[in-house]
């Protein structure tokens, strides 16, 4: 397994402590020939319905001829579009804990799901952290700040390892499969199946994950292609970004 941890920040210098900014989480497991790679992140909302909304979304945050965004403009996008401000206010009233190893990351996307019994079910993945928290020294904290996410996680794997439960949140009639900016109803309290435990007991460097792409349509067999609008452009999109950083 190969596991890649992010900050949804798009400044390369800011702090990563920062409890607002999204985090991300995701994995491969097998090999090339068959594999898997989930994506999840700190947040169980997308901030787009459609792709069409995204870029207006990205658009009405562009910044003006004086270095900085029109608020007016993000108000009067934000009230036309209301969906759009679930996920900042999921992060803003759900405070982040200061590591990486603590957080629990989300699927946004519903999943059709085929058992060997060849009934299909929707889920969601929840990958939820195993054991205590373990508060990072204030040596750790001072010393570099701007990457205390990062020192704590590698002070963590090197004292023993990072684990986390993977689970399936099962869908119940009426669920939305579609629509990725909003959540099930009283999702927190879902009938869930544990999948397995990831086990992160080594760090590498960061162009073990920069030389490739987590591209979520690789998925195992049972487990389909989600049918909402976001899911369907990832696969381009990150190829786009990987030619980027070559």
């Amino acid at each position: 397994m190969l596991a890649r941890f992010s900050v949804g920040s798009n400044d390369p210098n800011g702090m990563d402590a920062d409890k607002l900014e999204l985090r991300g989480f995701g994995f491969r497991l097998g090999d090339i020939h068959h594999r898997s790679d989930i994506l999840a992140q700190s947040a169980p909302v997308h901030f787009a319905k459609t792709l069409d909304q995204m870029l207006a979304f990205l658009q009405a945050r562009s910044p003006g001829p004086d270095g900085s965004p029109d608020l007016e403009n993000i108000r009067a996008f934000s009230a036309a579009n209301p969906e759009t401000l679930h996920q900042a206010n999921y992060i803003a009233t759900h405070p982040l804990p200061r590591n990486l190893a603590g957080t629990t990351y989300w699927g946004v996307h519903s999943y059709p799901a085929t058992n060997s019994a060849g009934e299909t079910r929707f889920i969601k993945f929840k990958i939820a952290p195993v054991g205590t928290e373990i508060a990072p020294t204030k040596s750790d904290v001072t010393a570099n700040f701007a990457n205390v996410l990062y020192d704590d996680l590698e002070h963590r794997v090197t004292s023993g390892d990072v684990r986390f439960s993977v689970m399936a949140l099962l869908d119940r009639p009426g669920d939305p499969t579609t629509d990725v900016t909003i959540r099930w109803p009283n999702e927190d309290n879902r009938e869930e199946v544990r999948l397995g435990t990831i086990v992160i007991t080594g760090l590498e460097s960061d162009e073990t994950c920069d030389v490739s792409v987590f591209d979520p349509a690789n998925l195992a067999d049972g487990v389909a292609h989600p049918p909402d609008e976001i899911f369907a452009a990832r696969s381009a999109a990150y190829a786009i970004s990987l030619a980027k950083r070559r």
